[in-house]
């Protein structure tokens, strides 16, 4: 660096930076709560399916009875995926990750998908919808390979929460159950300008395809920082095991300065607007399977980290319970984020293309001034 250029100030992981401007969703400071187009999320979690929220974030207003019976007819149809991606699913490693399963097919549906390199609003909206309703098939059918299962094939009849079930798990459980899940996707489906969705706008400001832009996001979205936190949670509460040495366990965490997963978050200062509607459904969840250990053991850490720290706990801490209990396995919870929030990235992905700018950020350079090559004699 040359003595006459003088530092810039950096924003190491583009803290307070704004980046663009987007109609989507905010966290209103008045309120703390996060909404979607303006609707507060605890409140569409407890009046709405996941399937008007989807429709909600893409059209920018809730549907009518007519419209959303469209909506899911339409994309009810696009659930089955292709017998090539089945065969191809079917050998992917038996032991390999289910989040480099969906990352995998998602971009193998890109190479299907007879629209992939038209990236105008409408042909990407068509494939926006075509992932909502493939993803969680791909997901089912790369969980169920890796079991050794056959797929089980997509009913058009079921709700987007009933046909997830089917998909994994070969059933369908009680109203309580389909209702806890419902709004888990409700509260994951959207939020802001988070690592993957910045990802997903990021590949969009290139001009690249709706699929490669998801297939980014999800690749973010799978590290323990981001969406994979939820399957770090329930670890961490399988490693604790009794809610009686909760609290002695988070003090040798304290006393290590190691991280505590499920809890902070960059956007909110008094506590995670979303945390005490998923927190219910995660208790409803206990009792519906008289299984309380798991939340007896999560109110004992959120009391401790409350009360010690005064950080409270984020969305991931009372999703990775709720899933364990619904009879998902640790690994599938972070595809099932994917299946969520497919909604929100392709909102923005829709939304960066509509008004496009290559995103292209500078860095500072601090390596080594320009200098000669060697000749290889003098190369030591």
């Amino acid at each position: 660096m040359s003595e006459t250029e003088k530092q810039p100030e950096i924003y190491k992981g583009l803290v307070g930076v704004y980046a663009d401007v987007s109609t989507i969703s905010k966290v209103m400071p008045e309120t703390n709560s996060l909404t979607y187009r303006g609707y507060a999320v605890q409140d569409l979690a407890e009046n709405c399916s996941f399937e008007e929220v989807a429709y909600l974030l893409w059209e920018g207003e809730l549907p009518n009875a007519q419209q959303l019976a469209d909506f899911k007819a339409e994309t009810a149809a696009e659930r089955e995926i292709s017998p090539a991606l089945h065969a191809v699913i079917r050998h992917f490693p038996k032991d390999g990750h289910p989040m480099d399963a969906i990352r995998t097919a998602v971009s193998f549906m890109g190479l299907e998908d007879p629209e992939t390199a038209d990236v105008s609003q409408a042909a990407q909206y068509r494939k926006a919808k075509r992932l909502f309703a493939k993803i969680p098939t791909a997901i089912g059918a790369a969980y169920r390979a890796s079991k050794g299962l056959p797929p089980v094939v997509p009913n058009p009849k079921h709700s987007f929460a009933e046909n997830v079930f089917n998909l994994i798990q070969d059933r369908v459980p009680e109203p309580e159950v389909l209702k806890s899940f419902d709004v888990s996707m409700i509260l994951y489906a959207e939020h802001t300008f988070n690592a993957s969705t910045y990802t997903a706008r990021l590949i969009t400001s290139s001009v690249a395809d709706m699929h490669a832009a998801v297939t980014g996001a999800i690749g973010s979205l799978k590290g323990p920082l981001h969406g994979g936190a939820n399957e770090a949670v329930m670890h961490m509460l399988k490693e604790i095991g009794d809610p009686k040495i909760a609290r002695e366990w988070l003090q040798t965490r304290f006393d290590h300065k190691a991280l505590v997963m499920g809890f902070g978050h960059r956007v909110y200062k008094s506590g995670d607007s979303r945390v005490p509607t998923m927190k219910k459904y995660a208790e409803i969840m206990a009792e519906v399977v008289q299984d309380r250990t798991w939340m007896a053991i999560s109110r004992e850490l959120a009391d401790e980290m409350l009360t010690k720290k005064n950080i409270h706990p984020n969305l991931d801490f009372p999703a990775g319970p709720a899933y364990y209990l619904m009879g998902f396995e640790i690994p599938l919870f972070t595809p099932i984020f994917v299946a969520s929030r497919i909604t929100g990235w392709s909102a923005h992905i829709l939304e960066q293309a509509a008004d496009n700018r290559l995103i292209r950020p500078l860095s500072w350079y601090t390596g080594l001034e320009q200098r000669p090559v060697p000749p290889m004699s003098a190369r030591g």
